[in-house]
């Protein structure tokens, strides 16, 4: 299974989240998936890669051209694809992969995941979105998507856009127990 893997940058976040990235990207890599991922070097995307070829994994790297002048690219990365800008890189994250997975992550780890639930509520994907919330960091998060289904933003099936694992080892029974999303939206589903 290809699995996109969307997540912070910096590496100035608390250690318990390299660990925690280090021992569900080796999981993944022992159940044989591919791993799709921002093509970055540094923090909790430079460690699943770096993590991912220590274990001789596979992993391709999608990063808008703007970041590799900058040198922001994995060097090791071998199967790197150079995008025009983000919005293709994240178009490129849901064409290229079979499930998604978040790990904490900044204001473009937020952007990426809310993409990825409206393309799935809207039926366009049906991709296991998975969140990986390690440590409470999505709680907050969770408690806002809830709330849509609460009070009816989404239906009562919103709550089964994603799926959330506190622990890096429940990823494989994650991986396998989510149901299959509906392709498209019928009439009576419509906004």
């Amino acid at each position: 299974m290809k699995i996109c893997i969307y997540c912070a940058s910096s590496k100035a976040i608390p250690r318990i989240y390299f660990e925690k990235t280090g021992l569900l990207t080796k999981a993944l890599v022992h159940e044989g998936h591919h791993i799709v991922y921002g093509g970055g070097s540094r923090g909790l995307m430079g460690h699943v890669a770096d993590t991912c070829l220590s274990l001789e994994g596979k992993i391709t790297g999608i990063i808008p051209g703007f970041m590799k002048e900058v040198e922001w690219d994995h060097p090791e990365v071998k199967d790197m694809q150079i995008v025009a800008d983000m919005a293709e890189r994240k178009q490129k994250f849901l064409e290229q992969s079979d499930a998604i997975i978040t790990l904490p992550g900044g204001v473009g780890t937020l952007e990426e995941i809310g993409e990825a639930l409206s393309a799935k509520r809207l039926g366009l994907i049906q991709h296991p979105i998975i969140i990986a919330n390690f440590d409470g960091f999505y709680d907050e998060f969770l408690i806002y998507l809830n709330k849509m289904v609460d009070q009816e933003f989404m239906g009562p099936q919103g709550r089964e856009l994603w799926t959330v694992i506190t622990r890096p080892e429940e990823i494989t029974l994650a991986l396998a127990q989510t149901k299959p999303w509906p392709l498209g939206i019928t009439k009576s589903e419509a906004f």
